[in-house]
């Protein structure tokens, strides 16, 4: 049987992955696309990535749309929803994927405008575009919001990124009180925080030694990959299978804490 038979109650979803382009996003919003579901795949910069994300989606026998929007801006975040919502339907799943660490820079190095830049992206992009998105969501019988934290939550993260641990920590109550808020509206809020996960997020600011030391640290033996954070998504949307779970955060580190 094929993986994705146990995913089954995920056809026919409306499903909208920001930050699709590559990485984590670009690998779920295929998954999502292999039971059947029909995929908003958003994208800022990387437009040859996410209509390559959903050119697969499409040689499968699939259903996929492209959105570009740049989420640090609020006036974005209403545009994105009215077009993808436009396009699929309506909306039971939605996806925080989109986020970065920027650079590292030490605490003392930073600004108002690094502190700003960082905080919009991470954090006021899922604030907000999960509020234009809401009446959608509160419209289906299966409603899912999943966002990706990090494992930094739990670590303050490496050198030079204790402010990305901050934005990323935000989410992480964010995620437990909208669970709350939301819950007797029908709406299932989760989030997945992988430790570090061999995407270009790294590259240009993780140094290839600094891989190997923190691979040298899980217990798994390996850094992960994009296909290792599927499957908590997949299971987080799935009403039939994670219908009475809400308020919670997966982790994927590989038995690193």
């Amino acid at each position: 049987m094929a993986w994705q038979a146990n995913f089954d109650d995920l056809r026919g979803r409306k499903v909208l992955v920001t930050g699709a382009s590559s990485g984590i996003g670009a690998a779920v919003a295929a998954a999502f696309g292999a039971c059947g579901a029909e995929v908003g795949i958003h994208y800022f910069s990387n437009e040859a990535g996410a209509r390559s994300v959903a050119a697969e989606i499409e040689a499968d026998g699939g259903k996929a749309h492209v959105f570009q929007a740049d989420l640090t801006k609020p006036d974005q975040h209403g545009r994105l929803a009215d077009e993808a919502l436009g396009a699929l339907g309506g909306l039971d799943i939605l996806i925080n994927n989109a986020g970065e660490i920027i650079e590292r820079r030490a605490f003392a190095d930073m600004d108002d405008a690094f502190y700003s830049g960082l905080f919009d992206l991470n954090v006021r992009s899922v604030v907000g575009l999960t509020g234009k998105l809401l009446p959608a969501l509160s419209d289906s019988d299966a409603a899912s919001i999943i966002t990706t934290t990090s494992f930094a939550v739990h670590t303050g993260g490496a050198q030079g990124t204790s402010l990305y641990a901050a934005t990323k920590g935000a989410l992480y109550s964010f995620t437990i009180g909208l669970a709350k808020e939301l819950g007797p509206r029908g709406i299932r809020v989760n989030a997945v925080a992988p430790s570090i996960i061999l995407t270009p997020l790294h590259d240009g600011i993780t140094s290839q030694e600094t891989l190997d030391r923190i691979s040298g640290l899980v217990p798994l033996g390996r850094l992960g990959t994009t296909e290792d954070c599927i499957g908590a998504f997949l299971y987080l949307a799935s009403p039939r299978l994670a219908g009475y779970v809400s308020g919670i955060t997966i982790d994927i580190t590989g038995a690193r804490v």
